[in-house]
């Protein structure tokens, strides 16, 4: 099953494909590593953003997607964009596409009983790819 873990920054979407077969892991070759929203952010806009990610998952065959939430307010609140382009991925349409939302503490809990296997920069992604990699472990441990 593929699993495409998301990190929500800014106008951008972090994506990171993460596979497990028979137990175990490996990254599925991957060209994109970031979706952005253009800055107009009007309903075209977030109609192409959301067309892009589901013509990328459609491609990869992914089935699932993890998102790692962001808080509503505080100071590690999410943007307005980010909760906008959330939307856009949980409302996507015509496929079979499970997308679920993991809060920080279930991250950090599940990493905690269960580490990653291998340590983040030996698995070639980009540093700023490291929250969407971890999301997509942990949602496959939580699926």
């Amino acid at each position: 099953m593929v699993i495409c873990g998301v990190e929500l920054t800014g106008s951008d979407a972090v994506v990171c494909l993460l596979n497990r077969d028979r137990g175990q892991f490996n990254l599925p070759e991957c060209k994109v590593r970031k979706l952005s929203l253009p800055k107009n952010h009007s309903r075209e806009d977030l109609q192409q953003f959301q067309a892009a990610f589901a013509e990328l998952m459609a491609e990869h065959g992914v089935t699932h997607v993890a998102i790692k939430e962001r808080m509503p307010k505080g100071k590690f609140a999410g943007g307005a964009i980010s909760f906008k382009m959330e939307a856009a991925i949980q409302l996507i349409t015509g496929t079979e596409l499970t997308v679920t939302t993991l809060p920080p503490a279930l991250i950090k809990s599940t990493l905690a009983s269960n580490p990653l296997p291998v340590a983040f920069a030996d698995t070639g992604l980009k540093a700023f790819q490291e929250a969407a990699f971890t999301a997509a472990y942990v949602g496959h441990l939580q699926s």
